[in-house]
């Protein structure tokens, strides 16, 4: 496929979109918040259902955010969420990274959470986010990395998923091991005052490991990433029930852990 062409490899499954839903700038976006202020506008790329986007919005109220992404119909869900908090100052419409259609300079702070991993041409979509911020302004990213995601017990078919979800986000044109690559790919960008940082998801209590075990077993078996994993040829549905089978084993155990690491930048325009 084209460099800049890539496919989403979660799709928007319901157990996808139970992950996105929980998202918060303060479990998602927190080396961002100490430089947000009052009165900034705001561009969120690939908001998905708009948690985070609504945080931003109360964060810099009186000043505007704009949610972006690649359908129409997460964007309706995000307009759904800002509604119910009461919120004014923000606003959805579909865009594609690789090519913004706002004017140079539209944006105080340009952010992207999970976006870079699942864009064809990331070092683009960053020139890009670039161009829309105003000069002395912040461009931000978050991205999870696969390969170092890591959990106790050991369930060997979880390696297993691992492997296979990077060989299918691959495929896909997209780079599931993003978290590692954030400031080199600003650094082909074009940016040169660039703080790195890196964060964690961790899942441990009976609440959080059920929660998160549950949402990749019906994601192994019942998303987009599911039937790209079989028409692909990476896997069989024989395969994808296993490994859904093990993910519930896994966070049905008292001791059980999970931790998702992230790489963030954030670069002044």
């Amino acid at each position: 496929m084209p460099k800049e062409t890539a496919v989403y490899t979660h799709g928007h499954h319901e157990s996808v979109l139970r992950s996105h839903r929980w998202r918060t700038a303060a479990n998602s976006a927190a080396y961002l918040i100490g430089e947000l202020r009052p009165g900034m506008t705001v561009l969120d790329v690939g908001c998905g259902p708009g948690t985070i986007t609504a945080d931003l919005a109360a964060l810099v109220a009186p000043g505007r955010v704009t949610g972006v992404d690649t359908t129409g119909e997460i964007l309706d869900q995000a307009a759904e969420v800002a509604a119910e908090r009461g919120l004014d100052n923000v606003g959805f419409t579909t865009a594609d990274v690789h090519d913004l259609d706002f004017p140079d300079d539209s944006f105080d702070v340009v952010h992207a959470h999970q976006v870079l991993q699942h864009v064809g041409d990331p070092v683009q979509a960053l020139r890009e986010m670039r161009r829309v911020c105003r000069p002395g302004g912040i461009v931000a990213a978050r991205d999870s990395d696969y390969a170092a995601m890591v959990w106790y017990p050991e369930v060997p078919v979880l390696d297993a998923w691992q492997e296979l979800y990077r060989q299918v986000a691959r495929t896909n044109g997209g780079e599931p091991d993003a978290g590692r690559r954030l400031l080199s790919w600003a650094r082909q960008a074009g940016f040169t005052d660039i703080t790195p940082s890196a964060a964690a998801w961790c899942f441990a209590t009976p609440e959080n490991r059920v929660w998160w075990s549950g949402l990749w077993a019906d994601r192994t078996v019942g998303s987009v990433y599911a039937k790209l994993a079989v028409d692909g040829g990476h896997a069989t549905t024989e395969q994808l029930n296993d490994i859904a089978a093990a993910w519930r084993t896994w966070g049905g155990q008292d001791d059980a852990w999970f931790m998702v690491p992230h790489g963030e930048v954030l670069c002044r325009a």
